[in-house]
């Protein structure tokens, strides 16, 4: 299994009762084992974007198996209560009639591989917030970058799956404390044991949508909603209060993310902040930034620290 491979030191300690040790590149994630001895960390989940022909239990039930198929069978499943579809269409509330009101098809299936089906209370997404958060950024870019464009099923298919990459790329805390590691903790790393690559691919988004090939309009969508998407995390990555309270300063040592221009997908420039330059009011300014291409100066803000 892949994650006996990369986290054995964190597995045993956990299978001892012990929590893992301080160097340990998971502490801050609060990592646990499940009923099955699986790895888990509190409060970052991964992303698995399906799409459904239509909504029938068939098709639903098809959905379900691709998903164990993925990912592995899952005890429990956590939905939006039906309130909170309070003038949504048709094809929502069809589907949420589907899960609620399971015919004799899905109740026994799902009776049969032991899954239990909850819903969080009426009107309260802040229930739902690991997922909902996570939903919300890949429904939000997809939804404005794609809108009418007329693609197949494997095409759009093909779309969604990327994003699942694209969110799955993201850092989250340093892979280590050795200052000469360039490496960042990603969602993969709990998925596939390592972080996301992608194929080189030339930057289409600046040409006509009517010159390209099929393929080519499919490979566009996915950098467009690329280059909308990490530049919002990153900005959420920078926490601005217009100055009015003081944040903690960067450190000599600190893993980062370097905020560039044009970055190909899943490509995260990331760098070790080597050297601080201080202002007159003792805030620091610039910073200097060793990469795997060498040292830079780089403003503050086009600096953002990861976020664990």
């Amino acid at each position: 299994m892949v994650q006996g491979e990369v986290f054995s030191a964190e597995i045993r300690n956990l299978q001892c009762q012990k929590g893992v040790l301080l160097n340990s590149k998971l502490k801050n994630l609060n990592p646990f084992l499940d009923s099955d001895g699986v790895l888990r960390v509190d409060g970052r989940l991964a992303v698995n974007i399906e799409i459904v022909s239509d909504l029938t239990s068939e098709a639903f039930i098809a959905t379900l198996k691709r998903f164990f198929g993925r990912r592995g069978k899952c005890a429990k499943f956590y939905s939006d209560n039906g309130k909170t579809f309070v003038g949504a269409n048709q094809e929502i509330e069809g589907l949420l009639k589907l899960v609620k009101e399971p015919d004799e098809k899905l109740s026994g299936f799902l009776s049969a591989e032991g899954i239990e089906w909850k819903f969080i209370p009426p009107s309260a997404p802040s229930f739902g917030g690991l997922w909902e958060a996570a939903v919300k950024s890949a429904k939000y870019h997809l939804k404005r970058i794609v809108g009418r464009s007329n693609l197949t099923y494997e095409e759009f298919l093909t779309v969604c799956f990327q994003i699942e990459g694209i969110l799955h790329s993201r850092p989250l805390c340093p892979l280590s404390n050795n200052v000469d590691d360039l490496n960042a903790l990603t969602p993969a790393h709990f998925l596939i044991g390592r972080s996301m690559n992608s194929i080189i691919e030339p930057n289409l988004t600046d040409l006509n949508e009517s010159a390209l090939k099929r393929w080519q309009r499919v490979t566009r969508l996915v950098q467009l909603i690329w280059n909308k998407w990490h530049r919002s995390y990153l900005s959420e990555l920078q926490q601005r209060n217009k100055w009015q309270f003081q944040r903690k300063n960067v450190r000599v040592g600190d893993l980062a993310v370097l905020i560039e221009d044009n970055m190909p997908t899943f490509k995260w420039p990331l760098g070790r902040i080597t050297k601080i330059y201080s202002g007159n009011d003792t805030l620091i300014r610039v910073v200097k930034v060793k990469t795997q291409n060498g040292e830079y100066k780089r403003a503050i803000s086009r600096v953002c620290l990861l976020p664990v």
